[in-house]
């Protein structure tokens, strides 16, 4: 079944200018609350949407000072090294899917009850029914719908455009430098499909001789792969003409298409879906936990949600947000082509398979990066 938009039909609350819920009522004060909350993200564009969205105008109604640190690309190693040291710098992590698993399976993020700490919809639903099946486990509390996907130079001398993933593998109709993320995730699954796997097939390959069967495929176009860390790098690589095709986000490329007018397309094929969202450290006093409730049911309402959405080409996970969502708030844009969950762009694609990442992450990780330095 593909994912699609969840549209409500309620009428929609407006907010009040001076800020506050979607359902009309004022932020109430935040008691006992600390007065600073250090925000681990993933920098670029992603960060930047929640800065404008919900950040900014919380900092404004409280007076709080928000200091973010870009790297939740390692946010369970320094969650885990906080813990181990005993001092958690870190208020809020946002993290994907199966990174929340980790932190919940190993104890360092905290149980949360969403219909306790968040708002609820603005037509009055609970945010266990609004959010559904994002909230994937009992640590995570679901902000967006994002896909990992390919951009390719459109000035290109090649005979076509790339039509599918497997354009990837075939350095002699599109040769050129690829960049693909330093981790297996994802990769491997793409290594896989192209080397014959059916989707419904790719766990149980996995789970046999699958991840040595994609490190071969891999292998294939090693020579011409740069590796990247951080999101934003692909984007730059593809604008700057050093690599011709690469993987990352799907907002990072719509930045580069939409707001930069970059020579780069879309490739939609074999996009893979997750849900990103935050999870709470262990290990916070009453005063940052407060705060940290406090800032959630602001940041995760239908409201800001929808706002997030118009700063970036990210699902927002709440459906009651969805109708909101329309286009860009500075472009003028219409974001729905850009968004993943657009069904034209669902002909095919994976969604991410959090168990089997949450059980397996740390084994193939290793496998992956001592192949990388082979």
């Amino acid at each position: 079944m593909k994912l699609k938009y969840l549209l409500t039909t309620t009428a929609v609350a407006l907010l009040p200018a001076s800020g506050g819920f979607a359902d009309g009522h004022a932020l109430p004060e935040c008691e006992n609350c600390a007065d600073t909350m250090t925000l681990m993200s993933w920098g670029g564009a992603y960060q930047a949407s929640q800065i404008k969205a919900y950040a900014e105008p919380y900092a404004e109604l409280t007076g709080v000072e928000i200091i973010w640190d870009e790297s939740s690309n390692q946010a369970v190693a320094k969650v885990r090294a906080a813990a181990e040291a005993g001092n958690m710098t870190y208020d809020l992590v946002d993290v994907e899917g199966p990174q929340s698993q980790i932190l919940c399976d190993e104890g360092l993020a905290v149980e949360v009850d969403v219909d306790e700490i968040l708002a609820p919809g603005d037509d009055g639903s609970s945010p266990s029914d609004d959010f559904a099946d994002a909230i994937i486990n009992d640590c995570f509390i679901p902000q967006i719908v994002f896909s990992t996907t390919f951009g390719f130079r459109s000035d290109n001398d090649w005979a076509a455009a790339p039509g599918d993933l497997c354009a990837l593998f075939d350095t002699e109709n599109f040769p050129g430098k690829r960049a693909l993320e330093k981790r297996p995730k994802k990769n491997i699954e793409w290594a896989l499909l192209c080397d014959g796997v059916a989707k419904e097939e790719l766990y149980d390959v996995l789970d046999e001789d699958g991840v040595d069967r994609a490190l071969a495929k891999l292998d294939t176009i090693k020579d011409d792969v740069v590796w990247w860390s951080a999101g934003a790098e692909t984007p730059q690589l593809l604008a700057d003409g050093e690599v011709v095709m690469g993987s990352t986000y799907n907002g990072r490329l719509f930045s580069a298409i939409v707001e930069q007018d970059q020579p780069i397309e879309m490739l939609w094929d074999w996009q893979v879906f997750d849900y990103d969202g935050w999870a709470i450290p262990e290990g916070l006093s009453d005063e940052r936990m407060n705060r940290v409730k406090h800032f959630l049911a602001f940041a995760t309402d239908t409201q800001r949600l929808a706002d997030q959405a118009k700063y970036i080409s990210y699902g927002p996970a709440r459906a009651s947000s969805q109708p909101l969502v329309s286009t860009h708030a500075e472009l003028g844009v219409e974001m729905g082509p850009h968004m993943p969950t657009n069904p034209a762009n669902q002909v095919n694609f994976l969604v991410n398979n959090i168990e089997w990442w949450a059980d397996n992450q740390d084994d193939v990780e290793a496998r992956f990066q001592n192949w990388l330095a082979q």
